[in-house]
């Protein structure tokens, strides 16, 4: 299976996907660090993290799969939501918190 196909599976699977550089119980980056203190702040304490940087076909295929350079890169019901500043502004507008609404208790 190729990485973009693998990467479809992955975001449509699953109710929340971070592709992080690292785990969520190590971060390797302050970006993805922030990203995963985010999601828990949203109540969000289970979801797919992928660690980007023991992959090198999904870090670069997760870049090409939503046409973003960076990673982290958040997912939510499979549609891209978008990198850790996204992610903060989102969360402090309130939006993030109601995009990620039943899903806390779902994922």
């Amino acid at each position: 299976m190729d990485a973009q196909q693998r990467i479809k599976d992955q975001v449509t699977g699953n109710p929340v996907v971070l592709y992080m550089k690292g785990t969520p119980q190590m971060p390797q980056c302050g970006f993805s660090a922030m990203a995963v203190q985010v999601l828990q702040a949203c109540g969000v304490t289970q979801f797919a993290s992928l660690n980007v940087l023991a992959d090198p076909e999904i870090r670069q295929g997760v870049k090409d799969y939503a046409n973003w350079p960076t990673v982290p890169q958040l997912y939510v019901n499979g549609e891209f939501v978008g990198g850790s500043d996204i992610m903060r502004e989102m969360y402090e507008s309130g939006e993030l918190q109601k995009l990620l609404e039943g899903i806390a208790q779902k994922a």
